[in-house]
């Protein structure tokens, strides 16, 4: 299988890698089991000064990784040199707090003494998506790499150049051989890789057929699974939002990343007191969002990840629409080459319409107006997948109400769902389970070894 890189913004095809066989890929894996063996046995301060190198190379080579990302999956320039900054800050978050986090639990017992150590569990496998190819790879191996697991990554076949150009920080970061290794493999050798009693535990972020595949395998060998599957937010505007301020918000959760978010805004609901006042504004800014080549500053919103992503979205639309949905805004390919899609707005959409219960994954938002704040409710926790959630309201007390009655992993309050090292990241339903990121995000592939100490004595 050829694994390429297609610049979306042209559709050409710019360099070709070839899948790694099965006497590399074993290699590969023999390499991360024993290298595990060494790495175990480190200190935190030497697992932190490794995890600071990377982020230093990642800051000094930014412009460099930045471009990468643009042109492998046609991110807008600014917000790729973004993601590097925002990868560089995990790697120094788990560096500065990992030994905190991961530091021993006293225990109470009626007798004697006893803690909670967590300790690391060998080889773990993480199969990562295109959406941020920096990114993602961070907040799954800098906190692992902090526990003394050590990594290997099969990353997504459409960035491949990412995918190579991280395994090269580590090594120039001088980590051990064996600690970090990219894999040029399919989703279906990954699957089959589970198996190998070397790896003890795997992470997936992609699609639910990806992540059923993986959680499937995982089960079948009793090892632990984190998964962060889709998305489809809701964005919901109360009566009294500030208006102005939510329609910007809105624009930068729809269109994020060409829209290509997990956690992107999705589904707009609007009381139907101001649903005529926001969707005049959210459509007046979209229409005028200028649509081009990613590497151009003044680009605003760029390709999707390659063309099949786009004839997909396309197709989405076109049997919503079919289905009974409207189109406000857009609504088809642009009318230029590479793997573009119009800024658009879909309407009158109910169950059994496409895009009622699909996540729309690209520059398409929904719009739906109901009568009051509990039906907005009611409407959000009307899907299949629970992972971010946004409430805009002057009234935070009301806005905390509101997000408390939501089936997300997360709620934002006047701010479209994101991400950061210090929050947790994850969802509920058909999202996932499991969390990335903060505290929470240091502590799933860890053996919470109860060590026990107790007085010859003591009773049984």
């Amino acid at each position: 299988m050829s694994i390429q890189t297609i610049n979306p913004n042209t559709n050409k095809t710019l360099k070709s890698f070839e899948e790694m066989t099965e006497k590399t890929v074993e290699a590969k894996v023999a390499k991360a089991h024993q290298a595990f063996t060494d790495w175990k046995e480190t200190s935190y301060q030497q697992r932190a000064d490794l995890l600071h190198k990377v982020a230093t190379l990642m800051r000094v080579k930014k412009s460099e990784l930045a471009k990468t990302i643009t042109l492998e999956m046609g991110k807008l320039l600014a917000q790729a040199e973004g993601e590097i900054d925002l990868s560089a800050d995990i790697f120094d978050y788990y560096a500065d707090h990992g030994e905190e986090f991961l530091a021993d639990k006293v225990l109470n017992p009626e007798y004697g003494e006893a803690i909670i150590r967590n300790s690391p569990i060998g080889v773990l496998l993480g199969v990562m998506p295109w959406n941020f190819p920096y990114y993602q790879v961070a907040r799954f191996a800098a906190p692992n790499i902090m526990v003394g697991n050590t990594i290997l990554l099969k990353h997504a076949s459409i960035v491949p150049q990412c995918a190579a150009a991280i395994e090269e920080l580590f090594r120039e970061a001088e980590a051990p051989e064996g600690l970090y290794a990219n894999l040029f493999i399919s989703g279906k050798h990954a699957s089959a890789l589970v198996s190998d009693k070397r790896i003890k535990g795997v992470s997936l972020t992609g699609s639910e057929e990806a992540g059923a595949s993986i959680a499937m395998e995982a089960g079948k060998h009793l090892k632990k699974v984190v998964l962060e599957l889709g998305g489809n937010d809701v964005f919901i505007i109360l009566d009294d939002a500030d208006m102005e301020k939510t329609v910007e918000w809105a624009v930068v959760g729809r269109m994020n990343n060409n829209g290509q978010c997990c956690v992107a805004s999705k589904r707009f609901i609007a009381v139907e007191a101001i649903a005529d006042e926001f969707i005049q504004k959210f459509k007046d800014k979209l229409s005028k969002m200028k649509v081009g080549d990613p590497m151009d500053p003044s680009t605003e919103l760029g390709p999707l990840s390659s063309e099949e992503a786009a004839v997909h979205l396309a197709d989405q639309v076109k049997r919503s629409v079919d289905e009974g949905a409207t189109v406000l805004l857009g609504g088809k390919r642009a009318d230029r080459p590479g793997a573009f899609m119009e800024p658009t707005i879909i309407t009158d959409l109910k169950p059994g319409i496409a895009a009622y219960h699909e996540e729309l994954f690209g520059p398409v938002a929904s719009f739906y107006v109901v009568k009051d704040e509990q039906a907005a409710i009611d409407l959000a926790n009307d899907s299949d997948f629970g992972l971010g959630a946004s409430v805009f309201t002057q009234n935070i007390e009301r806005g905390k109400k509101v997000a408390d009655q939501i089936d997300t992993g997360m709620v934002f309050i006047n701010h479209p769902t994101w991400t950061q090292a210090d929050l947790p990241f994850g969802g509920t339903k058909r999202s996932g389970f499991g969390r990335e990121l903060s505290a929470l995000g240091i502590q799933e592939f860890v053996n919470k070894k109860l060590i026990r100490i107790s007085a010859l004595n003591d009773p049984f």
